[in-house]
């Protein structure tokens, strides 16, 4: 009774105080919820449908794994990591409940291993439903890939693209299926450089992982333009600004006046299950059967930027990286 009234009074001293910290923490929950974005609702099974995953160990790809196998499908991660992958694995099927979920060595930095992951599936596996190139990597410095080529550009898109290629066949064969390439916002400030696709000229790692997003989406794009009439379609994400370890090559760079400002906004980014939404849209959503090529952010088509709706820059991407991958 006593710490009631204690309560009580403190409430009639400082009503101000009171309503600033209740309206305030009203809109951060609010502000929390929004940037949260949209849930998929889809409760489309996925029994006897077989799921790839790259980069499915961690953050939105192995929320992605758990919410596709607990609809029943038989799901590989393709991660670098096999001890990672393994201990995600077990995770996976613990959360699910599906026991089907296995794991397959894939390092996206040599194009070798893509070829040899490629080989593995289509010995082992009677079908492939839905492809999904999650895996990336973020702003880091100017590393090269085991065959030569500058690592965002290498990992987040010319990995991606022999691997797509290589397992075209059986996603055809098993056609209705989907390929969902997870890109994102920054796309918006990308441009390929055509003439300096490695960024030897003048590398930036901002610049360079904006060109590999980019990549991305028109990837998607000229993948849909391919494949009409395969069966096989197209999709390419904004998945939110997430917390996961993908920005792990930022923060130690970022300047301490930096860090200081947007160590408060960590409460507001999604979370990896959040962020994974837009990918498991793309993958089991019923409606979008009949749509390829298109961009999506928060469960919903979103319009790509400019340069991401460039039929011409497509095609020319397209040759520009079969030509680099037929060379190693």
């Amino acid at each position: 009774m006593q710490n009631f009234t204690a309560i009580q009074l403190f409430v009639f001293q400082y009503p101000k105080t009171i309503a600033v910290i209740t309206v305030t923490g009203v809109g951060l929950f609010g502000v929390k919820k929004w940037m949260a974005g949209r849930v998929c609702r889809s409760k489309a099974s996925l029994e006897g449908k077989t799921v790839l995953i790259t980069g499915g160990n961690t953050g939105i790809g192995k929320e992605t794994a758990v919410d596709l196998a607990r609809r029943g499908a038989r799901v590989i991660l393709a991660c670098r990591d096999m001890d990672r992958a393994n201990k995600a694995a077990a995770e996976v099927m613990k959360r699910s409940g599906n026991d089907q979920v296995v794991v397959r060595k894939l390092d996206l930095a040599s194009l070798e291993s893509v070829r040899q992951l490629a080989k593995d599936v289509l010995d082992n596996e009677e079908r492939l439903d839905v492809l999904i190139n999650n895996a990336g990597i973020m702003s880091c410095p100017e590393w090269k890939t085991e065959d030569g080529f500058e690592m965002q550009f290498g990992v987040n898109h010319l990995g991606h693209f022999l691997l797509t290629n290589c397992l075209l066949d059986l996603l055809e064969k098993s056609s209705p299926s989907r390929i969902v390439n997870v890109s994102s916002l920054a796309h918006e400030k990308g441009q390929i450089y055509f003439d300096d696709i490695n960024l030897e000229k003048k590398y930036h790692p901002w610049k360079s992982y904006t060109q590999s997003k980019l990549a991305n989406v028109l990837f998607t794009r000229e993948l849909a333009n391919n494949l009409k009439g395969t069966g096989v379609t197209s999709y390419s994400l904004h998945p939110g600004v997430i917390h996961t370890d993908l920005g792990r090559h930022m923060w130690p760079e970022m300047p301490l006046w930096k860090k200081v400002l947007f160590t408060p906004f960590m409460f507001l980014i999604k979370s990896p299950t959040e962020g994974a939404q837009t990918t498991i849209y793309c993958a089991v959503e019923e409606s979008l059967q009949n749509e390829s090529g298109l961009f999506y952010s928060d469960c919903a088509p979103k319009t790509a930027a400019p340069q991401g709706l460039d039929d011409e820059a497509a095609k020319k991407l397209w040759d520009l990286s079969a030509a680099m991958v037929s060379r190693t």
